[in-house]
């Protein structure tokens, strides 16, 4: 990463409002899907942080984060990136494999309900 590209992003996000925020749980990691407004709220764009749990050899658990700037103006050839990545994994490389690892939304809350 360029060091121009970092300070970018720190110094917006110090002068940002969150618009709306969407976690997503994945097993060990939290996907956090932020949209946010530019200082004079007259613009917003996405950061995308990926969020791993840890843990220290202390016993102490800490938070390896990592996140994406992304802009109005890349949105498009973004998700089309992704989902051409997505597909293509997929249907070439996990073709009898089990799509989901993970249990569904409803399957982790009905499990937490019943301790």
């Amino acid at each position: 990463m360029y060091s121009e590209d970092f300070e970018r992003g720190r110094s917006q996000e110090r002068n940002t409002e969150d618009v709306y925020s969407k976690p997503v749980r994945a097993g060990k990691r939290t996907y956090f899907f932020d949209v946010k407004s530019t200082k004079g709220n007259n613009d917003f764009y996405l950061t995308i942080t990926e969020s791993k749990r840890r843990q220290e050899r202390d016993g102490s658990f800490v938070y390896d984060k990592h996140k994406i700037f992304l802009y109005k103006e890349d949105f498009e050839k973004f998700q089309e990136g992704l989902e051409d990545a997505v597909k293509y994994i997929l249907h070439n490389l996990l073709h009898d494999a089990p799509i989901r690892q993970y249990p569904s939304r409803e399957e982790e809350e009905n499990s937490e309900e019943e301790f």
